[in-house]
């Protein structure tokens, strides 16, 4: 009779006792030390990330009938914050059934995640960052097959597959537009005219709807700037641009979210999607955090790849930028790749993007004072689209205590939400958009 190895038996024995019940070691001194868990599901990918004070040892491989995904730590013991693991799967998610963790010897932490659907799997560790330690990260992507069945129902969940996959660079072009790039084509203002007065209130001269890409900030594990009371930037703007596209659908517009749920959605894929649906208009919300705060006041930004116009801004472009590295993305090597659309950004589009801007600050000033009288500019990476009018609008300082409390009202945000779609219905009442 053949040997038969320990790993084998455990894997024939019943399909699902993947978790040995040895005795639980003592840590091992060098091994990682858990000090924080998170899941957060989603329908594009579920991502649950284990935090450490020192570096991830792990290995993973993936078993079948039924789907499960195990997950081996190398080096340490179980605690009570990874025991509360499998308390944070929430019925909700379309991935994970739940999760089991036990101490498979005396030097390996075995994690099986039981999945509701084969799953394609990336596992990666990033270091330290902002305010997280060490991080083990393991995203949930569907299979071929059931993403497109999910494309049916959204096209754009295709970009997010296909940046997974390194097939989107980090500025949102693809690997064949990075390569060879086509002329962008610009929405340019139109011109004044006598009958200038008829084309206010309509969509625009072409009689078509224009398409609106609203961008919520943040998302995920990526919390963005938390107020003094904790309350949360991504969720307030969420809940904003909720509020924003109710507005534009009333209107008549196409208007789309570059999310719609708490997770984490990279800043080249948000630029992907709006060229992907060819967006008249592009606009990020945010709520501002300053290291002083005192800092009051709302603002609105536009590109200028070649540097900042006031330190402010590029203090908050650095910040904003920083989204990629804390969500987990991890940029080319290949400068070229990188900047391409530094090179393709036209003159035309940042001037639009100004036009834009100020018509939505004018708005905005209608409600809450500015903190500067005229739109800024700075190198902001999600403000990259060369072909589509870009702006990021700071709707208040969450840092200062008096602004949290304005941005965690219903009535503050209904009015902030009413004063940019008041401002993108302006611009476009005298923008001519181009069939692209």
């Amino acid at each position: 009779m053949p040997t038969i190895s320990r790993r084998t038996l455990l894997l024939a024995s019943t399909g699902t006792l993947l978790i040995s019940l040895t005795p639980m070691a003592r840590a091992n001194s060098k091994g990682a030390d858990i000090v924080a868990s998170r899941i957060w599901p989603a329908n594009a990918y579920t991502r649950m990330t284990l935090e450490s004070t020192t570096p991830i040892q792990f290995k993973y491989f993936q078993l079948k009938n039924p789907d499960r995904l195990v997950i081996d730590i190398q080096g340490g013991a179980t605690n009570q914050v990874l025991q509360e693991l499998g308390k944070k799967v929430l019925p909700r998610d379309p991935y994970i059934s739940s999760v089991r963790i036990g101490q498979f010897n005396p030097e390996t932490i075995r994690i099986v995640m039981d999945l509701k659907t084969t799953v394609n799997p990336q596992v990666f560790s990033l270091a330290p960052i902002a305010n997280f330690k060490n991080r083990l990260v393991v995203d949930l992507y569907p299979t071929k097959s059931v993403a497109i069945e999910q494309e049916k129902n959204d096209p754009l969940m295709a970009l997010l597959q296909d940046y997974s996959h390194g097939k989107i660079n980090s500025d949102g072009t693809s690997q064949a537009q990075a390569t060879a790039p086509t002329p962008p084509v610009v929405n340019r203002p139109e011109k004044s005219t006598n009958d200038s007065k008829s084309s206010v209130g309509r969509p625009n001269k072409l009689k078509r709807q224009p398409i609106i890409m609203i961008d919520p900030g943040h998302g995920g594990e990526d919390p963005g700037a938390i107020g003094p009371s904790g309350l949360r930037e991504k969720d307030v703007v969420l809940a904003i641009g909720r509020l924003v596209k109710k507005v534009l659908d009333g209107y008549g517009y196409k208007t789309y979210m570059t999310r719609n749920e708490d997770i984490f959605i990279p800043l080249g894929v948000r630029v992907a999607k709006a060229r992907s649906l060819k967006a008249d208009v592009f606009v990020s919300i945010h709520a501002d955090a300053f290291t002083n705060p005192s800092a009051k006041g709302t603002g609105v930004y536009a590109l200028n790849p070649k540097g900042a116009t006031s330190a402010a801004a590029k203090y908050l472009a650095k910040t904003q930028n920083a989204a990629d590295a804390i969500g987990g993305v991890i940029l080319s090597s290949d400068k070229n790749v990188n900047n391409t659309l530094f090179d393709l950004t036209q003159t035309a589009t940042i001037k639009d993007s100004l036009k834009l801007g100020k018509d939505v600050l004018n708005r905005l000033g209608q409600i809450n004072k500015l903190h500067k009288g005229s739109v800024d500019q700075a190198n902001f990476a999600v403000l990259k689209a060369p072909d589509i009018p870009s702006i990021l609008v700071e709707t208040a300082f969450i840092s200062n205590p008096g602004e949290e409390r304005l941005l965690s009202s219903n009535d503050f945000r209904l009015k902030l939400a009413n004063s940019i779609s008041s401002g993108i219905k302006d611009y476009l009442s005298t923008a001519v958009l181009a069939r692209r």
